[in-house]
C-alpha cells in the first residue's frame, strides 16, 4: 500500500484504500461525520434557495400592499404571494382585524391587533429557524466527534508500535496518518456549518426586522381604513 503523497498543492487521498485498512471505530467516525456533512449541506442549500425565494416574495407582495387602497382587497389577493413571510403576518392582522370590525364595524381593540401581529412575527421567525439547531450542532460537535477518532486511531498505531517491537517512525507514521483524517473530516464538517450558521443568523435577524416595521404598516393602514 502506498502512502496519500503532494501532488502539487492538493493531498491526494485514495479513500478505498483507507476503508480497507482502518479500524471500525475509524471508519465509524468517519461515517458519522458524513452523515453530519450531507445533513448540514442539505439544509444549507435549502435555507438559501428558502431565503432568496422569501425575499423576492417580500418585495412583490409589499409593493402590492402600498399600492392597495383597502385590506380587503389585498386580503383577496393575498394567495399570490404565499411565499412571503410578511403574509403570515398579514393574515394574522387582518384575522384579528376583521373580528373586531365584524362586531362593532370600527377597530376596538388595537392591543389584542397588535399582539396578533406579534404573533404572526412569532410563527414567521420559527419557521424560518428550524434547523438552525442543526447547524449549530455539527459546528459545535463535529471537530471533537473527528478528534475523538484521531485520538483512538493514534492509540491503535502506538499500540501495534509496542506489539510489533518496531521503534522507527515509519512503522507508527501510517496509522497516525489515517487517524488524522478523522480531524479532518471533522474540521470539513463544522467549517461550513458554522459559516452558514452565522450568515442565516443575520438573514432571520434582518427578516425579523422587516416583520416588525411591517406590523407597524399595517397598523398604521388599519387605523386609516378604519377611521370613522
Amino acid at each position: 500500500m502506498t502512502l496519500p503523497h503532494w501532488t502539487g498543492p492538493l493531498l491526494q487521498v485514495n479513500f478505498t484504500e483507507l476503508l480497507e485498512v482502518s479500524d471500525p471505530v475509524l471508519i465509524a467516525v468517519v461515517g458519522i461525520l458524513l452523515m453530519f456533512s450531507l445533513l448540514s449541506f442539505t439544509i444549507i442549500f435549502s435555507k438559501l434557495g428558502g431565503f432568496r425565494r422569501a425575499r423576492r416574495a417580500n418585495t412583490r407582495f409589499l409593493k402590492a400592499f402600498r399600492k392597495s387602497a383597502r385590506l380587503d382587497a389585498m386580503a383577496a389577493a393575498v394567495e399570490q404571494f404565499r411565499a412571503a413571510p410578511l403574509v403570515t403576518v398579514f393574515d394574522f392582522g387582518y384575522s384579528e382585524l376583521s373580528r373586531q370590525l365584524s362586531t362593532r364595524s370600527k377597530l376596538t381593540n388595537l392591543v389584542a391587533l397588535e399582539r396578533s401581529l406579534q404573533m404572526g412575527i412569532s410563527e414567521e421567525i420559527t419557521r424560518l429557524e428550524r434547523n438552525m439547531n442543526w447547524l449549530a450542532t455539527t459546528a459545535a460537535v463535529c471537530p471533537f466527534i473527528g478528534l475523538f477518532g484521531t485520538v483512538l486511531g493514534i492509540i491503535e498505531a502506538f499500540n501495534g508500535l509496542g506489539t510489533a517491537g518496531a521503534t522507527s517512525l515509519r512503522a507508527v507514521g501510517p496509522g497516525i496518518a489515517k487517524a488524522l483524517y478523522a480531524t479532518a473530516f471533522g474540521l470539513g464538517a463544522a467549517i461550513p456549518a458554522a459559516i452558514a450558521y452565522n450568515y442565516f443568523n443575520n438573514g432571520i435577524k434582518e427578516m425579523g426586522q422587516r416583520l416588525e416595521d411591517f406590523s407597524l404598516e399595517f397598523l398604521n393602514v388599519a387605523e386609516r381604513n378604519t377611521e370613522g
